[in-house]
């Protein structure tokens, strides 16, 4: 069940079983890239250990117009999100027992992980950096930087290793004991 709320242009999907069980939240920000999946597992982690559930977030970024005016119906703009959402819903924890929540918000990265943790109040945010560095970081930023800079909540921020240039995926990583 999907719910859409005019006011922030955010679709929030039906959390799963026992989503509403927990009283802390972790706010797992995804740009549902590859380098994410590492940091999921983190999350995942770190929401067990808490007894915390998961809150999965992907900040849809609009769409820049081409310097030429051009407009695109809304159409387009739908597709996309639901192509996005169908990606989001990809993203769930690799323990079963850990309850989550999908949301797809509209705007800028940063921003967005920001004014949700403002409303929810989590308990940590949990995200990954692709630590990109000299010019990439200049016309790109730093959603993590930004994000480390003003949250008002403890924010991990997971730096996967690169082999190659290749980001190597665990399929079973060896959780933390607490």
């Amino acid at each position: 069940m999907l719910k859409k709320q005019s006011s922030t242009e955010e679709t929030i999907a039906a959390p799963s079983t026992g989503y509403d069980s927990k009283s802390k939240t972790i706010l797992f920000a995804t740009d549902l890239s590859p380098e994410c999946r590492a940091a999921l597992d983190w999350a995942t982690i770190l929401a067990r250990n808490f007894d915390s559930r998961l809150l999965i977030v992907h900040v849809e970024q609009p769409f820049v117009p081409y310097g030429g005016g051009e407009i695109y119906s809304d159409q387009l703009f739908d597709h996309h999100s639901r192509v996005l959402l169908k990606l989001l819903h990809e993203v769930k924890p690799s323990n079963p027992h850990v309850p989550y929540c999908h949301r797809l918000v509209s705007g800028d990265p940063a921003t967005e992980v920001l004014r949700l943790a403002s409303e929810i109040n989590p308990y940590m945010i949990v995200m990954s950096t692709h630590g990109r560095r000299g010019l990439p970081r200049v016309f790109v930023g730093s959603v993590a930087e930004s994000i480390i800079r003003r949250a008002s909540c403890p924010v991990v921020v997971y730096k996967s290793a690169t082999v190659n240039g290749q980001t190597p995926v665990k399929e079973n990583p060896q959780e933390v004991q607490s």
